[in-house]
C-alpha cells in the first residue's frame, strides 16, 4: 500500500500493455482529510482470483494534479 503525495510526468522506452482487473474506489476523511483509496484485484489468471493485490491512496493535492494531468491528456473539460 502506498500514499501518492506527487506525479512526475515520465517517459518508457518500451510500453506493454497489461491484464485486466477490477478496481474499487473507496473515499475516506482520515484526520480532518479526504482520502481516496483505489484497490485493484486479482487478475483471472492468478491462483487467487479477486485477492486483493495493489492499493494506493490519493490526498486532495495529489489528486488535483492526476486530475489536472488527466484532463490534459485526454482532453477532458
Amino acid at each position: 500500500m502506498a500514499r501518492i503525495t506527487k506525479f512526475e510526468l515520465g517517459a518508457m522506452d518500451r510500453f506493454q500493455l497489461h491484464d485486466e482487473v477490477e478496481a474499487k474506489i473507496f473515499i475516506q476523511d482520515f484526520d480532518g482529510r479526504k482520502l481516496l483509496q483505489v484497490s485493484t484485484y486479482g487478475r483471472n489468471s492468478r491462483q487467487e482470483i479477486g485477492k486483493l493485490s495493489q492499493t494506493f491512496q490519493l490526498d486532495e493535492n495529489a489528486a488535483r494534479e492526476l486530475f489536472d494531468i488527466l484532463k490534459n491528456e485526454f482532453s477532458f473539460k
